[in-house]
Parts: C-alpha cells; structure tokens; sequence
C-alpha cells in the first residue's frame, strides 16, 4: 500500500497530467475549429483537412477518456480508497501506481479485466 507521501506525489503527477491534457484538449479544439476556416482548392485539400479533423478529433477523445481517469483517481484520493483494487480490494503495487496513477486494479485483476473485455 502507497504511504502518505507516496500517494501524495502520485496526486502531484495526476494534476500536472490534468493540466496538460487539458491544454492539449483546448488546443486541439483551436485547431479543429481554424480548419474549418480553410479553403479548400479541391478534392486532395479537402481530404487532407478531414483526414488532419479526424485525427485531432480522435486524439481528443482519447485525452477526454484520460481526463475522467485521472478526475476519478483524483476522487479516490480524497475519499480514502486510492491505491485499492476495485475488484479484489487489495493493494495496488507502489510501481503500477507509478507508471499508471490512475490504475483501478491491480495487475493480476487487470489481466482479467482485459480477458473479460474481449
């Protein structure tokens, strides 16, 4: 189980990766909307405005995706249960937590998870 500290700096982590993505949220939104303000001259230009649209589209919703995550882990810190497996209650590892802050399941439950997914 994370120590006070720990945990501490893994809140650290998840802020200043909130901070970011929400910049790149907002930047990719500038940039969707100033290609709408292009022109296109013909077929290829249009395609390749929709192509670069899609892309900056997908990226955001990916971000958007992550975002939840990290406010969702944001909240388990405040209410005590960060660090905790949602599926067997035990606790994460301090080194899964660092490489994922925003993990909900220890490794093996995550391997399951996964399996369960498909």
């Amino acid at each position: 189980m994370a120590n006070t500290k720990q945990i501490d700096e893994l809140r650290q982590a998840l802020l200043s990766r909130q901070e970011l993505i929400i910049k790149n949220i907002e930047g990719s939104r500038n940039s969707i909307n100033s290609m709408r303000d292009v022109e296109c001259n013909d077929d290829y230009d249009y395609a390749e405005i929709s192509s670069d649209s899609f892309k900056e589209g997908i990226i955001a919703n990916q971000q958007l995706k992550e975002l939840e995550e990290i406010e969702d882990a944001l909240k388990r810190i405040k209410d005590g249960t960060y660090g905790i497996c949602e599926m067997c209650d035990e606790a994460i590892a301090i080194g899964r937590l660092r490489a994922k802050p925003f993990a909900k399941f220890c490794t093996p439950c995550r391997e399951i998870y996964e399996v369960e997914r498909q």
